[in-house]
């Protein structure tokens, strides 16, 4: 991470230029793969290799994010206990939502998926990942404001779903709120928020997903 100072480029040596019909055969290739990814809820029990998981993060750490302040952490969790804890005191949380905070139209909307209070995933799986939020760093008695933060998190998460998916795991979103939480069950601290908890592992032979589709590219596209 940089300390700020003055501006000082240097020249751009990491970029590529393909000839078209190259770019259109990656761009597909890309998008056919992704198109296969799905979250899921099911998992093996067999063990992820911590140098995959560890790549992956790397690849989260290049997201584009303000004043290049990375304002991210990463937490792998392996082991029961806390896997076990975070599984409680998560369903603690979705207990009360499905129970008394969420609108009947948010229950609605949620029924196909098949989802309730239970996360039997959040132990089954092999691996957590809780990812936090910095919206400032401590650099001795320094306090240092982090910009754009939920941006820059929000695309750095997204790279690293993809790249857990690019690699050949499965993954899964989770949301609990609130997640205050995982500061105590993780020792982080104040100035980190948990903004997105995400299980990773290899599917169960069984595993079961929702019957869903993906809106066409003309329902997210406009061109002027």
């Amino acid at each position: 991470m940089t300390d700020g100072g003055p501006y000082r480029p240097v020249p751009l040596t990491t970029f590529t230029r393909r000839e078209e019909g190259e770019m259109v055969r990656r761009a597909r290739a890309f998008r056919d793969d992704l198109r296969c990814r799905r979250t899921v809820r099911e998992y093996s029990e067999e063990p992820v290799p911590q140098k995959v998981i560890d790549a992956c993060i790397e690849a989260a750490g290049t997201a584009p994010n303000g004043a290049n302040r990375q304002p991210w952490h990463f937490v792998v969790v392996r082991d029961a206990e806390v896997k076990r804890r975070i599984r409680a005191e998560a369903e603690k949380e979705e207990r009360d939502f499905y129970e008394h905070r969420a609108p009947d139209a948010w229950l609605e909307a949620l029924a196909h998926l098949g989802t309730d209070e239970h996360k039997p995933f959040l132990e089954m799986a092999p691996v957590l990942i809780a990812i936090f939020a910095e919206s400032y760093e401590m650099r001795g008695e320094e306090k240092l404001k982090n910009y754009y933060v939920t941006e820059s998190v929000g695309i750095a998460t997204g790279i690293l779903i993809t790249a857990l998916h690019h690699a050949g795991l499965a993954t899964l979103t989770h949301t609990p709120s609130p997640m205050g939480f995982l500061n105590k069950v993780l020792d982080r601290p104040s100035n980190e928020r948990p903004f997105l908890l995400l299980v990773v592992g290899y599917p169960a032979d069984d595993a079961l997903v929702p019957d869903i589709t993906k809106k066409p590219l003309d329902r997210i596209i406009s061109r002027r």
